[in-house]
């Protein structure tokens, strides 16, 4: 087990940390709950010239000003008043890159997830979207800005890798705002998995 050093965030190509964080471990401690899963879908964001981010064209917002911070923070907002979305800031400072965590497969604190969730038993819309994640994480817009070494939410390196083949591209999902920025192929999750955010035919 090896906690993510904020050295790794601070990579300037998103679409590979996007790719590398498949297989990392997502782990809160929050509420005294100690929960986690395996990371198997994402999605890159690399502004300014990125017209699905937020911080697109330089955009800054009191809302996305986290992005614009060095990479190893947590950009939480609140997508249509009700979902807490989980980012990880990426880069360096005044590079709003982020990548948003998708999906995981829970290991970890189960039962505090199921309890969060209002769930009797495992299945995979415990954790497959990105608001269904963090509500079994226990993230809310009170950790935006967090630093991504804890003591509240850290990733571990627990060794897990993945193929290159068992790793799909696809376009983003629910940015059709983006135009032809929507179509490119940024969204990366784990083939053959069921804990992705929506089932594929691959």
């Amino acid at each position: 087990m090896k906690c993510l050093p904020l050295s790794y965030y601070r990579n300037d190509d998103v679409l590979f940390l996007s790719r590398d964080l498949l297989g990392k471990v997502l782990m809160t401690n929050i509420d005294g709950a100690v929960t986690g899963g395996i990371i198997v879908e994402t999605e890159a964001y690399r502004a300014p010239e990125d017209r699905g981010s937020h911080a697109f064209g330089g955009r800054r917002t009191a809302r996305n000003q986290v992005m614009y911070g060095s990479g190893g923070h947590a950009y939480v907002y609140l997508c249509y008043g009700i979902h807490h979305l989980f980012n990880i800031v990426t880069s360096k400072v005044d590079i709003p890159h982020a990548i948003l965590i998708r999906a995981i497969q829970p290991i970890e604190g189960i039962p505090a997830m199921l309890a969060r969730r209002k769930k009797s038993k495992l299945h995979r819309t415990l954790t497959a979207g990105p608001g269904a994640l963090s509500q079994a994480l226990g993230i809310t817009i009170a950790r935006n800005g967090a630093q991504l070494t804890g003591p509240e939410i850290w990733l571990e390196d627990r060794g897990i890798i993945y193929d290159e083949d068992d790793i799909i591209s696809a376009p983003r999902i629910g940015i059709d705002y983006a135009g032809e920025d929507a179509l490119l192929p940024w969204r990366f999750y784990v083939a053959g998995t069921p804990w992705v955010s929506k089932i594929h035919k691959e």
